[in-house]
């Protein structure tokens, strides 16, 4: 039986005990300092509080550690992860290999996405330094995951599956510290792909004037969940710790119910975690923040990778316009508005525009001020009125059943509680035994059974005893909250231990151009014989050349110019630039053969 992590974000404490209600059976989260994310950190209490709460539902958190590091922050990461394993963190997710060179506690290791994972032999290397689980490229398809794991079976094998995407090669983007001083391996990203350009030939001739063209739509992976698990990977990553936490109820639903039904019918797979879950709405993704859908390379290069238009969340379709009058809209839809709802068309420019509206009369849209939209313009919803409310609410309820069993001991009695995942508790309680002077039967049932706030529910009673004794529900209570509270002794996990690099695996071909920002890293890869990178952050370059972007999206294919696809719309021009709106200059580079685009500094 293979055991499948659902991993959802969590930008906070509330957002992650929204992720384990809902379904995750994994979470994942920032600390204060040093995560991919410089705006979604926590404290070291809040992480520990989400450790508790995760606990009885066996889910685990893991905590991102996954930026480039400088020298004199060296110590107080270490510090921090000794913290982190104190408060019960399950697992680190890491970029610098600096922490390989430092004294760790026992945690388990997790490869960062930033550490571009795109091969076996690196999978193979990493789990060689002590890495339990590697987050491979989002850009990888289908067959490259399988190769993956045929190659190195014994390593869990993390992938995503739904949320932005970057168009750079993860941990191999410069663009942003490049041009904005903001390093994209340190968690500020100021989102260069998500900037308007113009293109250009050689000539200076425009060819594309003011499009979002590095801008890519988000991964929805959720029809190819099943294959996915067939390929070897075990867990299945939600993007998301900048959403909010109505995002990630929403999500991890959706993705909860889409992993159960696969588990009804496959039974060799099941959940990593414990409990089960009930949503009192109907989970959809469309309705949360999406720029539209791709299941990105997953079977190879196609035409729906990019949101030219515009970087920013659509929503969902929801009808047309059927009629411009003086103040309000008529629009042609089958779906229910409300006031306050927010809505987005393009224009005639292919600009996308918003309005607000402030009354409703069915299909009658009345805007606080009207749009210049023409009939039969496509009408999409961004912010859903009552959805928001609904999600605001208590959405899930998560318990995890068990069966009670109290029988009599020589000197009192034994409570047992029996998890149907198989988890067993029991404490033993030296009691004198008194005959109730009335059948306690309901008593005991009405008391165990009381399960308050926890994350349990009971299923069964049973009473093993000789006689009727007096039981207080006071004590007996008491007995109740001193079993279950072993569910949430944490289980804590060891790293594994390096081992020798499986044959025929070498370090140099993939280990090669890994980035350094400190002297750990520095004498690790001297160590390991790998030709590291200096990283930009450290090591700025002003002139051109500068490759600032590795991508396998290619704009020659988006425009139809690929010769590789057969009958390019156009011939190619032979050199193409992107250019900001301040002016500023990239050349395109094409490696045809490997199928690659680089970005460059001119």
């Amino acid at each position: 039986m293979k055991h499948v992590e659902l991993l959802a974000p969590a930008r906070n404490l509330e957002c992650g005990k929204a992720a384990i209600d809902h379904g995750a059976d994994a979470v994942y989260i920032g600390a204060a300092r040093f995560g991919a994310r410089a705006a979604a950190g926590n404290s070291v209490q809040d992480i520990a509080s989400l450790c508790q709460y995760a606990r009885p539902f066996g889910v685990k958190v893991y905590v991102t550690v996954n930026t480039l590091l400088y020298d004199d922050e060296l110590a107080e990461t270490e510090r921090l992860i000794w913290q982190l394993y104190e408060a019960g963190v399950d697992a680190l997710i890491v970029q610098d290999l600096a922490l390989l060179g430092m004294h760790l506690p026992p945690i388990p290791l997790h490869a960062s996405t930033q550490m571009d994972n795109r091969s076996a032999e690196k999978t193979a290397w990493l789990a060689a330094q002590g890495f339990e689980q590697v987050v491979l490229a989002r850009e990888l398809g289908i067959d490259e995951i399988r190769s993956i794991h045929l190659q190195v079976p014994n390593v869990a094998l993390e992938v995503f599956v739904h949320g932005a995407l970057c168009v750079s090669l993860s941990g191999r983007c410069n663009a942003s510290q490049f041009c904005f001083g903001r390093s994209a391996n340190r968690g500020e990203c100021a989102q260069f792909c998500r900037l308007p350009f113009d293109l250009q030939d050689g000539r200076g001739q425009t060819l594309v004037r003011e499009k979002y063209l590095l801008s890519l739509r988000d991964m929805n992976r959720s029809r190819h969940l099943e294959e996915l698990l067939d390929a070897g990977v075990s867990s299945l990553k939600i993007e998301g710790r900048l959403k909010d936490v109505a995002y990630v109820k929403n999500v991890t639903a959706f993705y909860r119910q889409r992993l159960d039904e696969i588990m009804r019918r496959r039974p060799e797979f099941c959940r990593s975690s414990y409990g089960r879950e009930r949503f009192s709405f109907e989970p959809d993704p469309q309705r949360s923040f999406t720029r539209g859908f791709t299941d990105y390379f997953l079977h190879g290069r196609t035409a729906d990778l990019a949101s030219t238009d515009t970087p920013k969340s659509r929503g969902m379709l929801v009808g047309t316009v059927k009629e411009v009058r003086r103040d309000h809209l008529v629009v042609s839809s089958t779906a229910f508005f409300a006031a306050g709802d927010g809505f987005c068309f393009f224009d005639d420019k292919h600009r996308l525009q918003g309005f607000r509206v402030n009354r409703v009369e069915g299909n009658h849209l009345y805007p606080a001020t009207m749009p210049d939209v023409l009939p039969h313009t496509a009408l999409y919803r961004n912010f859903d009125q009552q959805w928001e409310r609904l999600l605001a609410r208590p959405t899930a309820e998560r318990r995890v059943s068990l069966d009670w069993v109290l029988d009599e001991t020589t000197r009192g009695f034994r409570l047992t509680a029996v998890c149907a995942d198989g988890r067993r508790a029991e404490e033993n309680f030296e009691y004198e035994k008194q005959l109730a002077r009335t059948d306690q039967t309901q008593a005991v049932f009405e008391t165990l059974s009381r399960m308050g706030d926890t994350s349990f529910e009971a299923r069964n009673v049973e009473i093993r005893c000789s006689q009727s004794w007096f039981l207080p529900r006071s004590i007996l209570a008491d007995w109740r909250r001193c079993v279950l509270a072993q569910f949430a002794v944490p289980q804590r996990a060891v790293r594994a231990s390096a081992s020798f690099l499986p044959q025929p695996f070498s370090p140099q071909p993939f280990a090669a151009g890994q980035l350094c920002s400190n002297r750990l890293a520095r004498r690790f890869c001297d160590e390991q014989g790998i030709a590291a990178e200096t990283a930009l952050e450290v090591a700025p370059q002003q002139g051109g050349g500068q490759v600032l972007m590795t991508c396998r999206y290619c704009i020659r294919f988006q425009m139809g110019w690929c010769a590789k696809a057969g009958n390019p719309q156009l011939p190619a021009p032979e050199a193409l630039y992107l250019v900001s709106q301040d002016g500023r200059r990239f050349r395109l580079q094409f490696d045809c053969h490997r199928c690659f685009m680089q970005v460059l500094s001119t």
